[in-house]
């Protein structure tokens, strides 16, 4: 048993060990056999516990990230982007639909912009976002991670692969996250309507989190952040816009032009800069909001030239496609709004009554022969 234990590396089930035995002519019970097992496998793993050396972070040195399954949202799936700086102990969950590299770009903008600098070192798993191979034992760094790291000022290293222990803090901040923002029958919270309901339910989370007191240090994360920001990396004003996608500008009509296709936006970003990348089938559109933080905002299907992708909800002052029925630079009354709408109606209405028809004019030669 000692043997088989040894070459399972302490993996191997006792009823599989018994039924060797039996076929070897034990005629012991299954009971005896687990006993055995289960003390086998003690004494192989005492022997080979591992160890671990407290680690102390420095301020301004390390950020942990990781991904975790969130909620679904109309049959569709989410994640939850969980970033955590050492030292602190901030932590923050953004809510996002998909791990491609552009969304991963624009989750850590928002992360180091929130946290108010970058730190020396980034950490993460060897995703093929961040690390392309091992050659040697060598990991190689995705190109245009390595962009990444060289415009925000900071390094991006990945942990031992298939070893999630050597980033605990991003893993814990990832277990935390999942069992209070992922609908359960242990937190009794209800599904989200919206993705933008998960947002604030997200927000809200990193909010109340980071101004409770640590059980380690015994301080609130986000006092501790005030210290640490004197620590970090200046930002750059800009993101990275080579992940992100292309640049584009929203016009007048909430629309922005990409592949000769005009898509619609939300209201609120008339004339602002917006970054349009391609995931898959669809249209990803990313923007600064009224926050400051780079999120996405709008997914479209993408078109063909001469089919506009035009949302309704994102002109709730011009309904059934029709301009503003009342300009005005006030509030508008009720009574305006009633009458506006009175009036428009009559004349639908007077539009489709038939009109009499008008007498015929008379030509030229007879009014000739009227006046003589």
């Amino acid at each position: 048993m000692e043997e088989w234990v040894e070459q399972s590396k302490a993996k191997i089930r006792a009823d599989v060990v018994h039924d060797r035995l039996v076929k070897m002519g034990y005629p012991g019970s299954p009971r005896s056999t687990r006993r055995a097992v289960n003390a086998a496998k003690t004494a192989w793993r005492a022997g080979k516990r591992r160890t671990y050396r407290p680690w102390i972070p420095e301020p301004g040195m390390w950020l942990q990230f990781d991904w975790g399954e969130g909620p679904r949202i109309g049959g569709r799936r989410t994640w939850l982007f969980c970033a955590w700086l050492s030292w602190s102990r901030f932590r923050v969950v953004i809510p996002v639909w998909d791990c491609t590299l552009g969304t991963l770009v624009a989750c850590l903008d928002t992360t180091l912009r929130r946290i108010g600098g970058a730190p020396t070192y980034v950490l993460t798993d060897n995703a093929k976002t961040v690390t392309v191979e091992h050659i040697a034992g060598i990991p190689v760094r995705h190109p245009q991670m390595v962009a990444a790291g060289r415009h925000y000022g900071c390094q991006v290293l990945t942990c031992v692969p298939y070893d999630p222990e050597s980033k605990g803090g991003a893993e814990a901040t990832v277990r935390i996250a999942k069992a209070d923002l992922v609908p359960t029958s242990a937190n009794l919270r209800g599904q989200y309507a919206s993705f933008a309901e998960l947002a604030d339910a997200c927000r809200l989370w990193c909010e109340e989190i980071n101004l409770r007191r640590h059980r380690a240090t015994g301080q609130i994360p986000a006092d501790r952040l005030d210290i640490e920001r004197a620590t970090l990396h200046v930002l750059p004003e800009d993101p990275l816009a080579l992940a992100l996608g292309e640049e584009r500008t929203v016009r007048d009509d909430r629309t922005v032009s990409f592949g000769s296709v005009r898509y619609s936006t939300p209201p609120g970003y008339t004339g602002s800069r917006v970054w349009c990348r391609v995931v898959g089938e669809e249209l990803s559109i990313t923007a600064r909001t009224p926050g400051g933080d780079l999120a996405e905002i709008w997914r479209h299907r993408l078109a063909t030239p001469g089919d506009p992708q035009i949302i309704d909800e994102h002109y709730p002052d011009h309904p059934d496609g029709r301009s503003g029925e009342c300009k005005s630079n006030g509030p508008v009354s009720h009574s305006v709004v009633t009458e506006s709408h009175g009036k428009h109606a009559w004349l639908s209405r007077s539009d489709a009554r038939p009109r009499p028809r008008s007498r015929p004019m008379a030509s030229s030669s007879s009014r000739c022969r009227l006046a003589t």
